[in-house]
């Protein structure tokens, strides 16, 4: 969740400052980190998003139970 705010409070801040190098840098870096974050995460528990968004390469998990925050650690 805090790479997904980061994420967007840098897209934000770009909108307004699009000539901000050292913003678009950590920008990429952060974009890159989170992506990484939520194929870790879809290796473990299933796609996070629905509609094309998360490929679900050997079954259809988006309706496998329990859904993460059902489990109990």
């Amino acid at each position: 969740m805090a790479l997904e705010f980061t994420c967007l409070d840098l897209n934000l801040y770009l909108d307004t400052h699009p000539e901000d190098y050292r913003a678009l840098s950590d920008f990429n870096q952060c974009a890159q980190q989170l992506a990484q974050a939520k194929k870790e995460y879809e290796s473990l528990y299933g796609p996070l998003l629905n509609y094309g968004q998360s490929p679900s390469p050997n079954a259809w998990r988006w309706v496998e139970d329990p859904w993460p925050w059902e489990t109990i650690f």
